[in-house]
């Protein structure tokens, strides 16, 4: 029987949530988003629980993306519910009344950079990489990215790692905001857990409400610019270019993109 692609492990209080495809550097696949869900549903309804670490299995992954076999899949209609559906997800990560912590430890990538925007918290390895890199595909960030890394790190620098899909090491990421702290590799999650019980030890009721109340900062014009990104990636996903960028990233070879 295959191991789960997600794992939970709850130890006094704090739950940590490793995604457990290291052999495909945690890419993000159906039964990824599947563990995904229901790890935090189970979360949801566990009160003793009061936080979340959230990181990768092995040494070289957060999550380096999607898995580009499946995304190779997609036309402009299930471009479209794939990021709605994707997008859900992390809204209910990012909407959870107790803090999320990423500790990112190596490559978070596309939709592994989205992940990590979407807790609320980023301790970064100092080996870990953020980015992107979706152009390269023929197509954007469709899980929250133009919307949660602006919000993180200004217009400018967003449209810099969007545009260019180039990767940020994590000592620029501490510089823009994008990761709270870094760390060395072996401190990481000791690091992180370290945060979830300060946390901890504040005033439960106090930590969902400030939770909330900065979400509601974003929040207050972050739906209508999810729904323009959703639509825009399903548009991007029937596109010739996205056919020719994900058939070149499976064949190793440099996308000939023609604007079509």
């Amino acid at each position: 029987m295959a191991d789960p692609t997600v794992l939970i492990e709850i130890h006094d209080g704090v739950a940590t949530v490793r995604i457990n495809r290291p052999d495909k550097l945690n890419a993000l696949n159906t039964s990824v988003r599947t563990g995904l869900r229901e790890a935090f549903e189970r979360i949801a309804a566990d009160p003793t629980i009061g936080a979340v670490i959230m990181t990768g299995a092995g040494e070289k992954a957060f999550v380096a993306g999607a898995d580009i076999e499946e995304l190779s899949r997609l036309d402009e209609g299930s471009g479209r519910r794939f990021a709605d559906e994707g997008q859900a997800l992390y809204n209910r990560i990012e909407s959870l009344d107790r803090p999320v912590i990423a500790a990112v430890n190596g490559y978070a990538l596309g939709g592994g950079c989205e992940l990590a925007l979407a807790c609320h918290i980023r301790i970064a390895s100092s080996s870990a990489k953020f980015g992107q890199p979706e152009v390269n595909l023929g197509t954007i960030p469709g899980y929250g990215g133009t919307q949660r890394l602006t919000r993180l790190v200004g217009k400018g620098k967003a449209l810099e790692m969007i545009l260019t899909g180039e990767a940020v090491d994590a000592q620029e990421a501490h510089r823009i905001g994008l990761a709270n702290a870094v760390v060395p590799p072996a401190d990481l999650m000791a690091t992180a857990e370290r945060m979830a019980r300060t946390i901890m030890t504040k005033g439960p009721r106090a930590v969902a409400h400030a939770l909330r109340a900065v979400q509601d900062a974003d929040e207050r014009h972050l739906s209508g610019g999810l729904e323009a990104e959703a639509a825009l990636f399903g548009q991007c996903c029937g596109t010739d270019d996205f056919r020719e960028g994900t058939a070149a990233f499976l064949q190793k070879r440099k996308p000939q993109f023609r604007n079509a």
